[in-house]
């Protein structure tokens, strides 16, 4: 007799905690015990491990590229021309200069829009945020959405709360550092005004929280009430220095609209000096992976060693196969997906996900706090899923764009160029609802509300996350999970304002609304107290990451539903001595095997809407009854949580 294989990773387990005090470390605990981040990361853990086996592959395939015409012949002239270290190193910073020079030659504001939007048409600058999608009010048409940048720490908080000031102190050192490395007069002068007009930008920012609300961030404005919004900001001369058509503008959405009243005022009261060195510092800053050595490791010494704590930068190879990742990625991912993605695999996701479909809509449907009104809606929206799987239906073409083997930063120009080109042909275009926002490679998933889909890439379809040849807990457990949190942001704080065609339509009675929010208030409540074990001096952002809290709960509750109905009312087998339901919990648990530096952990939780993963394998089991029947948990066990405060949303 064969038996089937657990999908379980009993040698990482620590069998001195009990899953009831401790899932995370009962599964993970032997791991964490042995295993030592490597020096050119700031984390580790599943999602890596899958991450750099995906990497070998894509580094094999660009590789066999670069004797190649066509497509794949320009993957490997990029690849080239950041592997060509000698040639980047007699450059130095002459790639730049001309740029630098446009930015000295700058004296008042529309000399700054116009060079801002030139630098910005090749990669440059950054003063605010552009990014193309569909309407939210009406998704069968694209729009532009503006929103808020110009800052070289990690959010507004920085700039201004008293536990940043080390951080703050060391952006100065590192700017001054990079003004010096790029041959600048009064670099120290220079640094401080730098800092000084970002923390005057800072200012006019809206917070983490503020900025994730889909409501508060959809601002539909004309041409005209956007001169009005942000009076003395040229548009005219921006768009023409940009070489932007000007009826991109005809309507956009911005997203913060005190952040750009604010950069206005700024403009019009317009301090010369520190504009001029904050744009020379946005060139240096922008180019800096793709200079000479001194500056590469000056960069990484702040971004990568002061911010997160990774004491080495990552091999030279690994760099050149990210900027392929994000430049020339469908042209890798073709050859990804025949190489690497078997048609199997998709079909047992298909399999998984209409599974995960139905428990959704039995669980909807005997929901005891939500109207049959609501429901109603909700099921409309839950038909209306778009659920993509490894790859896309079309390719991108990437024929226009020119790639040559000895000009990097020609590259980077060009394909800078090429993408946001690419984005503003959407303006007036039918929205292609086939397009992917991540690559085949990409170990990720994603929910787009705008187009109500929920997108997986073949790279994420691997163990532990899922084994064609593992018991179905575990696939239920990991991919299953992923799925159902995936589906579930549809209907978190934010994603459940929107329709089933991706439009902000409010589709809750007030009642139902109202109640919703109250279950979501509690689970802010249960995150806000929890203190991660590597900075014990702080504390989890329950209204920052209530979405994808919201998101692990009724994926886990869903994908056990799910996986109850895969058995099809057979009793799971005991395999490795843990029953089916056991081994579910275990297969969660063990998907958010990590380890992570205390620097970037303090970002990630100033900064990040995910709360850190041993909550992510923790927490949300609390609220499950189904753990507490799996493993037996008392009143006595750390992780026994009273029934009333258990929250169910979905």
């Amino acid at each position: 007799m064969c038996l089937m294989k657990s999908g379980i990773e009993l040698a990482y387990f620590d069998r001195t905690t009990r899953a009831a005090d401790d899932l995370f470390h009962h599964v993970n605990g032997g791991w964490l015990a042995n295993f030592t981040i490597p020096e050119d990361r700031a984390s580790d853990g599943v999602g890596y491990e899958l991450f750099e086996r995906a990497e070998a592959q894509v580094r094999s395939i660009i590789e066999n590229t670069m004797q190649m015409d066509g497509e794949p012949g320009k993957v490997g002239a990029l690849y080239k021309s950041f592997l060509d270290t000698d040639r980047i190193e007699s450059l130095g910073v002459s790639p730049i200069a001309t740029d630098l020079a446009k930015a000295q030659a700058v004296h008042n504001s529309k000399d700054f829009l116009a060079t801002l939007g030139e630098l910005e048409m090749h990669g440059l600058g950054g003063l605010f945020s552009t990014s193309i999608y569909t309407d939210h009010m009406n998704s069968n048409e694209n729009i532009v959405y503006f929103g808020q940048g110009g800052l070289s720490l990690p959010d507004e908080a920085y700039y201004r709360e008293e536990e940043y000031a080390e951080i703050r102190a060391a952006l100065l050192e590192h700017i001054e550092k990079m003004f010096l490395l790029a041959g600048l007069a009064d670099a120290s002068g220079k640094a401080g005004r730098v800092l000084a007009l970002e923390t005057q930008i800072a200012a006019v920012h809206w917070d983490q929280v503020k900025d994730r609300d889909a409501t508060l961030t959809y601002n539909k404005v004309t041409r005209s009430q956007l001169e009005q919004l942000a009076p003395g900001f040229d548009w005219s001369t921006y768009l023409r220095a940009g070489q932007i058509a000007a009826h991109v503008l005809e309507s956009t959405v911005v997203r913060e609209p005190d952040f750009f009243t604010g950069i206005a005022h700024l403009l019009t009261e317009f301090d010369c000096e520190k504009w001029v060195a904050w744009l020379q510092w946005q060139i240096i800053s922008g180019a800096a992976p793709y200079l000479n050595e001194a500056i590469v490791q000056q960069n990484f010494a702040f971004y990568g060693t002061t911010l997160s704590g990774t004491p080495k930068i990552r091999a030279r190879w690994k760099r050149a196969v990210s900027l392929i990742e994000g430049s020339l990625g469908e042209a890798v991912g073709r050859i990804y997906v025949k190489e690497h993605f078997p048609p199997e695999s998709k079909s047992a996701m298909q399999k998984l996900v209409v599974n995960l479909v139905e428990a959704y809509r039995e669980s909807i449907t005997n929901l005891d706090w939500m109207s049959e009104l609501t429901k109603t809606k909700a099921l409309e929206k839950l038909d209306q899923f778009m659920p993509k799987i490894g790859y896309p239906d079309k390719w991108r073409d990437y024929s226009a764009l020119e790639i040559d083997a000895s000009d990097l930063m020609g590259n980077i120009a060009r394909i800078s160029r090429f993408s946001r080109d690419f984005e503003l042909a959407k303006i007036g275009a039918p929205v292609d609802r086939t397009e992917w926002y991540m690559t085949p490679q990409t170990v990720n998933a994603y929910y787009n509300p705008g187009m109500n889909e929920i997108v997986f890439p073949a790279a994420i379809l691997q163990p532990p996350f899922f084994d064609l040849e593992a018991d179905d807990a575990a696939n239920y457990g990991g991919i299953g999970a992923i799925i159902g949190h995936e589906i579930g942001h549809g209907f978190d704080d934010q994603g459940s304002k929107y329709d089933g065609l991706g439009n902000l339509n409010d589709w809750w009675t007030p009642t139902d609304r109202a109640e919703f929010d109250k279950r979501s208030q509690a689970l802010i409540e249960q995150y806000n107290v929890l203190v991660p074990s590597q900075a014990p001096d702080i504390t989890v952002n329950g209204a920052l990451t209530v979405g994808e809290n919201i998101g692990d709960l009724g994926g886990l509750s869903i994908a056990f539903k799910a996986y109850l109905i895969s058995l099809n009312g057979t009793t799971a087998p005991v395999i490795d001595s843990f029953t089916g339901e056991q081994r579910f919990f275990i297969a969660w648990a063990q998907a958010w095997r990590s380890a992570i530096r205390p620097e970037a952990l303090r970002r990630e939780i100033a900064t990040d809407p995910h709360s850190p993963h041993e909550f992510r394998a923790n927490q949300v089991i609390r609220n499950l009854d189904a753990f507490y029947e799996a493993f037996d948990v008392q009143e006595s066990d750390r992780l026994f949580m009273p029934e009333k405060l258990r929250v169910r949303i979905w």
